[in-house]
């Protein structure tokens, strides 16, 4: 890695699911890997109710999008970077039609001001049974 990269993990985000960083400082811009709800130390998904097969009975979109604001301000402060910062989001949602109206309310909360570009896309499914993960570029 070159001397003006920084590889940088939060010890308040949740432990990413595979070999990857929470995010990687080039120069004055922070790019995170995506982002989602999990709480740290944890399997729990805030508003996620899983049956014993591990797939998803329930969900509280509005919930998660609380919780991966909060996990995605952590990342930023802790790689000294701010919520305010933020200058490019791509947000994924598995269920466009249903969430996008609760999650658009939301993020106008979030980003009363200076809200950043943003690109929402709907998948079929995350890797992990979450309704929604942000991916982000902010500076520093």
């Amino acid at each position: 890695m070159s001397a003006d990269q920084e590889v940088i993990n939060s010890n308040k985000a949740p432990e990413p699911v595979g070999l990857y960083p929470h995010a990687r400082r080039v120069g004055n811009l922070l790019f995170l890997s995506g982002v989602g709800p999990r709480e740290r130390g944890t399997k729990v998904i805030p508003g996620v109710e899983l049956g014993a097969d591990g797939n998803i009975i329930s969900y509280d979109i509005a919930k998660q999008c609380h919780s991966v604001f909060a996990n995605v301000k952590a990342i930023l402060e802790d790689s000294g970077s701010g919520w305010d910062k933020l200058i490019d989001v791509t947000v994924f949602l598995t269920n466009m039609k249903d969430d996008f109206p609760i999650y658009n309310k939301i993020w106008a909360e979030y980003f009363a001001e200076n809200p950043p570009c943003r690109t929402t896309i709907e998948i079929n499914c995350l890797p992990t049974p979450i309704g929604i993960e942000l991916k982000c570029i902010a500076t520093i």
